[in-house]
């Protein structure tokens, strides 16, 4: 049975070097996941994919279902979670094709359902966050990253932003003066959801694209330059995974 999940964001949709065994349809107290949970094997390790935007990427990221996707994967025993999120870069590290592990997160997000605690038969539970992501899970995948030569940023904190849009520079700004250094539209409600089922859960950064009045030129974002550096920082993303994976 698998104990590690592989969620997919923004440029990874499909995993191209996992061989698939099925696919499991499920219904949760929560609606829908994004797609149905892909069990397959990478170098030869069980792991479970989910496209956190759906098969054709066509979920927003405001409009994702977190509750049903965590709690599917918790429900079929799945106990780490490597996340893969598309970000901007803020600080001056955070160089677009670049991967990050972030080690905080602050919380821009509104509206979103954020906790599996509010049911009215829910007694009132607070887990601790201090640490938002899985310190063992986040030191393998810097040691493999370290091992196999690929470039990145060992922690950061990670700007969650509602979305969909792409933020303004002055908001940019703002992120940066409370201390952000990659912002993205996915981190949350999905770190904590994975910390109120007790799972371990650790995010790959890949920053596609300089934040807004960020890099060069007049730090206009375009859909094009994204791609560009999604398509190349994807390839780093499958050696890592086909590395650190077996020491799961």
């Amino acid at each position: 049975m698998a104990k590690l999940a592989i969620i997919g964001g923004s440029g990874l949709d499909k995993l191209k070097n996992l061989e698939i065994e099925r696919r499991e349809v499920l219904q949760t107290p929560y609606g829908e996941p994004s797609g149905p949970l892909t069990h397959g094997r990478i170098s030869g390790t069980q792991v479970v994919f989910l496209p956190r935007h759906g098969s054709g990427h066509t979920i927003p990221p405001h409009k994702v279902n977190y509750r049903a996707n965590i709690w599917a994967l918790h429900h079929i025993g799945i106990e780490d979670i490597i996340a893969v999120a598309a970000v901007g870069g803020i600080t001056r590290g955070m160089v677009p094709a670049t991967l990050a592990f972030p080690d905080q997160i602050i919380d821009y997000t509104w509206g979103r359902e954020n906790t599996f605690f509010d049911d009215d038969d829910s007694a009132v539970t607070h887990i601790d966050f201090t640490y938002p992501y899985c310190v063992e899970l986040r030191r393998k995948l810097i040691e493999t990253a370290r091992r196999e030569g690929i470039t990145a940023i060992e922690r950061g904190i990670y700007g969650a932003t509602q979305g969909p849009r792409l933020e303004t520079a002055a908001e940019i700004d703002r992120l940066e003066r409370d201390g952000c250094d990659m912002v993205g539209m996915t981190g949350m409600p999905e770190a904590a959801l994975a910390a109120e089922k007790g799972m371990c859960y650790a995010s790959c950064a890949v920053v596609a694209n300089w934040a807004a009045g960020r890099g060069e030129g007049d730090g206009h974002i375009t859909m094009e330059e994204i791609e560009v550096h999604l398509k190349n920082a994807m390839t780093k993303v499958r050696g890592l995974l086909e590395a650190v994976i077996p020491s799961l």
